[in-house]
């Protein structure tokens, strides 16, 4: 790869704009999902769709990610088209939100909903590639580009919140269209990263990855840690209830994690230790957090185990990500996040249901079990530490 002072004069700047495109991208990826998360069944209630259906709609994301998500990624990659494969997706997902916009009938909602997962659930792999391939040709630092996504988040999920008592809740659904449209034009700003006339590598052997006990430990200890938040995610703002809590002291606790995910976000350029040392560090903090959370804690404790997000969520991508930039090859980096995202997928799919199993008999000790899988999820990277520790494939480049 030649070094940037033989790149023309005009490329000088480079970097940066690749940096402003991909954290612009990710802020209107995330600001989406910010609006969809929170509002999207509440749209479906409101236009008559009944509770089995609205279980039916809701089960295609999760179902998406370990099927067609793999093979979207895969064939952008092997058609060396990241890029393009952002902005055809980009623009689908808006037009199939529109789309659902003028539906309220439950099995017309159903198919258009499902055709416009299977390219939007891949969308954030492909951006993670994208983005991560960019990170090693510039030398940049991942997280300053995804904390944009979290903050975001929190941005669309305050709109749409605000919208929420302004306008009627079946117009809610082009609140979250016109949120993907920004986002099909944000990745217009995206900037190709394939010199011309470049060599392009063989992309014949991604395969291999799925056969490389490394890579296997990354994605198993990243799905173990990330799905033990499952229980969270489904729970917490129903014990907070139960617990006396009104709504916006639940507001408040959920926006301090992701604030502190943004400020490690921000912060992790600063760090030193081994992407693997920084995947035990937070599983261990996961763990920790899952069992002071089955306590009944005091509002203020609470408050505090809240911040642990940032390492438990936050430090657990920063270094999966490392770990992906530096053992996965740049020209299969799309493919390698496509299996990443589809065996969390599958593993957050499985917490969820056993959750929601566990909780009616043990209630808040369904932390524990969660404690349980972030914990391994430390091992298996513990355990596999010094074969991650080699570089294992030539660096790639290519966008």
């Amino acid at each position: 790869m030649p070094s940037e002072s033989q790149f023309p004069t005009a490329s000088q700047d480079a970097p940066r704009r690749f940096a402003t495109g991909v954290a612009l991208f990710y802020a209107t990826l995330f600001g989406m999902t910010g609006t969809h998360l929170p509002f999207f069944t509440v749209w479906l209630k409101a236009v008559g769709i009944d509770a089995f259906w609205i279980g039916l709609i809701t089960a295609v994301p999760p179902v998406t990610r370990f099927t067609a998500l793999p093979l979207v990624t895969g064939f952008a990659e092997r058609r060396q088209a990241l890029r393009g494969a952002i902005i055809v997706t980009s623009f689908a997902t808006a037009l199939g939100f529109f789309a659902l916009g003028t539906q309220h009938l439950p099995l017309l909602v159903f198919l258009i909903y499902a055709l416009t997962c299977c390219l939007w659930t891949p969308m954030v792999p492909l951006t993670d590639a994208y983005a991560l391939r960019g990170v090693k040709r510039y030398g940049l630092n991942y997280g300053p580009l995804r904390l944009w996504g979290s903050a975001a988040f929190v941005l669309g999920a305050l709109v749409c919140g605000m919208l929420f008592d302004l306008i009627a809740a079946k117009n809610l659904i082009w609140i979250i269209a016109g949120s993907a449209a920004l986002g099909a034009l944000a990745s217009l700003a995206l900037q190709p990263l394939d010199d011309a006339g470049a060599v392009r590598p063989v992309t014949g052997d991604a395969g291999a990855l799925l056969r490389d006990g490394g890579f296997l430990a990354i994605i198993v200890g990243s799905a173990l840690i990330q799905g033990s938040h499952a229980a969270y995610y489904i729970f917490a703002s129903i014990a907070w209830q139960q617990a006396g809590f009104d709504g916006l002291t639940i507001a408040v606790l959920w926006a301090l994690g992701v604030i502190a995910e943004i400020v490690l976000f921000a912060l992790s350029p600063r760090f030193s230790l081994p992407p693997s040392t920084l995947v035990v560090i937070a599983a261990v903090s996961a763990a920790v957090r899952w069992v002071l959370m089955a306590q009944d804690l005091p509002l203020a404790i609470l408050a505090i185990v809240q911040l642990a997000h940032a390492l438990s969520f936050g430090l657990t991508q920063v270094g999966i990500m490392g770990l992906m930039l530096h053992h996965v090859p740049g020209h299969v980096m799309a493919r390698g996040q496509g299996y990443l995202t589809a065996c969390g997928g599958i593993v957050a799919g499985l917490a969820s249901v056993a959750s929601g199993t566990i909780y009616g008999s043990w209630g808040q000790g369904i932390y524990y079990v969660m404690a349980a899988m972030a914990a391994l999820g430390g091992l298996v990277i513990f355990l596999a530490r010094d074969r991650l520790s080699r570089q294992p494939h030539k660096p790639a480049s290519g966008g």
